[in-house]
């Protein structure tokens, strides 16, 4: 079984309150006449892909793909006013509930989270989860410039370990965003910074010890925390500044969980030497223009890795961790 964790769908309620106005995600078209949501730093072309969920599993039987677990993308709702990302993250779960019962189990989304108002998206994860079938729930890196570490969040982790269910930390544009907004840097570039920065934080600050139990996807491959992990045990080891944790933070790097979005088998197989086979997972990022569910499934392929360390990236991993 192949089970692709890192992809992305905008449900049609959200859709549609973006486009009717009023909310800070703005609704433009392209040059080609394709919807845009356009936000601080960035933008998506909304494929067809993104709200068509009958067309991605014909594209996912192309590919060889059995499974998504589907998460929305950037901008989310946290950037609206309080009562609007309230609203849509509600909407947009009750969407994600109805297309996962009518995809036959192919479709496992996680909640969106009005992270604007900490308790109500705590609030929102028990929601989805227990009443709505929900697998989890999305965070993303920073909060309007607010970091995930700050102690008005930790109602949030503390629902998600309550109630066993991983929370996918997916990036957006670092803040401030000015030497991002050029040549798609936020998406190339800041993305994998946002993503390094918020789970050193995360680390740092100890609420990984104080929130025992937590199940965290970093997502990119973990942006560059792979490759960092040798300098973060470094600065635990050095600095009066980086005692709070009880371990190395290479210590808590090899327990979280990671996609394979970076589709070179070389750099891959290092992140997983590096961190353990049992952490990795099949991501594509579909279906944005950098994404690939072709290149998803390659990657792993072309692994060199044993038969069954490849059947745990492929599916095993994925379904011990989300019940897929």
């Amino acid at each position: 079984m192949i089970i692709d964790v890192h992809n992305h769908f905008y449900p049609k309620a959200y859709l549609e309150m973006v486009k009717k106005g009023g909310c800070v995600a703005q609704a433009g078209r392209d040059d080609e006449g394709n919807l845009l949501i356009i936000y601080e730093g960035d933008f998506n072309i909304v494929d067809q892909g993104h709200r068509d969920e009958d067309f991605r599993l014909t594209q996912l039987d192309k590919s060889g793909i059995d499974a998504q677990v589907l998460t929305m993308t950037t901008p989310g709702v946290h950037i609206e006013e309080a009562g609007r990302g309230i609203e849509m993250a509600r909407a947009s779960n009750e969407g994600f509930a109805e297309i996962a019962e009518k995809s036959g189990g192919r479709y496992a989304p996680l909640a969106a989270l009005p992270l604007q108002a900490p308790k109500a998206a705590a609030d929102e994860l028990v929601h989805a989860v227990t009443k709505l079938g929900l697998k989890g729930g999305t965070l993303f890196t920073n909060v309007s410039g607010k970091t995930l570490d700050l102690p008005e969040f930790r109602p949030v982790f503390e629902a998600a370990a309550s109630l066993g269910v991983p929370l996918f930390i997916h990036p957006t544009t670092p803040v401030p965003a000015q030497m991002f907004l050029d040549f798609r840097l936020a998406a190339t570039v800041g993305f994998t910074t946002d993503t390094t920065v918020a789970f050193a934080r995360l680390i740092f600050s100890g609420l990984l010890d104080e929130i025992p139990g937590l199940k965290l996807v970093a997502s990119h491959l973990g942006g560059n925390l792979p490759f960092l992990a040798e300098r973060l045990d470094r600065g635990f080891e050095a600095y009066p500044e980086c005692k709070k944790p009880k371990r190395r933070p290479s210590d808590y790097l090899k327990e979280t969980f990671y996609d394979c979005v970076l589709f070179d088998p070389r750099t891959v197989r290092f992140a997983i030497d590096t961190l353990g086979v049992s952490q990795f997972m099949v991501g594509s990022d579909y279906p944005h223009q950098i994404g690939s569910l072709e290149k998803a499934v390659k990657v792993v392929s072309d692994l060199d890795l044993t038969d069954p360390e490849k059947e745990l990236v492929f599916g095993t991993n994925a379904k011990k961790l989300f019940g897929v």
